[in-house]
């Protein structure tokens, strides 16, 4: 069985003094079902681990009331940060759940998959930074990455990679933008508002960040 959540530090060229690399591969088999781990720290929404395709995953519930569900993991970043996830939704009659990663905490960039709007989306806060057409299939894993990395002067670069779960990751990235003025601090976070009313699942997660150096 695999360790639901290990953590690997880089021993090679670390960013900076003060500063080490740390590594996250998050998957959920070894967690009990009904639960929610003490290494998923949730701010909204109903969330727990739960029975997927013959193991577990993080299960976003729809619950009574609909609520954006956030829940964040790893070490919080101070610097570069990368998160991948695998993400399972399903719509119901027209309606579509809207899902999504993230890293540095709540102000930083949002990676959505957006199928009301057949679209995916690099969101900071209420503006849309850059979107691009997306298919999206119903009930079917589907990959998603996001990696922020500084740049020159207070420059950041954005990439967003989406792909299904039979195919590799593509060499380009379906979305780039670059940004300025990040302070490049906080934990990654999974988004997702079942609009659907049906649950949406995270698993396989692989979060790098870029932290303060323990003492």
């Amino acid at each position: 069985m695999k360790n639901a959540f290990v953590c690997l530090l880089a021993a090679a060229a670390l960013p900076a003094i003060g500063q080490e690399v740390k590594k996250f591969d998050i998957n959920c088999d070894a967690w009990t079902a009904g639960e929610v781990p003490a290494e998923v720290f949730v701010l909204d929404g109903k969330v727990s681990v739960a029975e997927k395709d013959g193991g577990k995953a993080i299960m976003i519930d729809p619950g009574t009331e609909l609520v954006e569900a956030r829940a964040q993991l790893g070490d919080s970043a101070a610097g570069n940060a990368v998160i991948q996830a695998r993400v399972f939704a399903s719509k119901k009659g027209r309606s579509s759940p809207r899902f999504g990663i993230s890293v540095h905490g709540m102000s930083g960039p949002r990676l959505y998959v957006n199928p009301a709007k057949k679209q995916i989306e690099l969101v900071r806060g209420d503006q849309t930074l850059v979107s691009a057409p997306f298919t999206w299939t119903s009930d079917a894993w589907l990959n998603l990455r996001l990696e922020v990395k500084k740049g020159e002067g207070d420059k950041w670069a954005v990439k967003a990679y989406a792909w299904p779960d039979k195919d590799t990751q593509p060499a380009d990235a379906v979305l780039k933008h670059e940004l300025s003025g990040l302070k490049g601090q906080g934990k990654c976070t999974l988004w997702a508002t079942p609009y659907s009313n049906t649950p949406i699942y995270f698993d396989d997660l692989k979060i790098e960040v870029e932290a303060a150096a323990a003492k």
